[in-house]
């Protein structure tokens, strides 16, 4: 029989958050990161937007903020993957 996975940190990174701790993930963060947050004892979560507490609609809420003990809105982001190459 397998253990249930035990982590003592859970650090998320998270499209958008409120100051509640309520994250929302995008793309193909919302495959782990949701299940991560909830793994660990103590959350750490990265956001990209933090906004004011009740801006999110609860419905697209992914992890709620009983989960999260940390959040800090990260700053100047290099999204590699996003540039555009154009050949001549």
């Amino acid at each position: 029989m397998e253990y249930a996975f035990d982590a003592e940190f859970a650090i998320v990174k998270a499209w958008k958050g409120d100051t509640m701790g309520n994250l929302v993930f995008r793309s193909t963060a919302r495959n782990f990161n949701p299940i991560m947050a909830m793994a660990g004892k103590i959350t750490i979560a990265e956001v990209e937007h933090l906004v004011p507490a009740g801006e999110l609609d609860p419905d697209h809420i992914h992890t709620p903020g009983i989960y999260v003990h940390r959040i800090f809105e990260g700053k100047d982001y290099e999204k590699r993957i996003e540039q555009r190459t154009v050949k001549n």
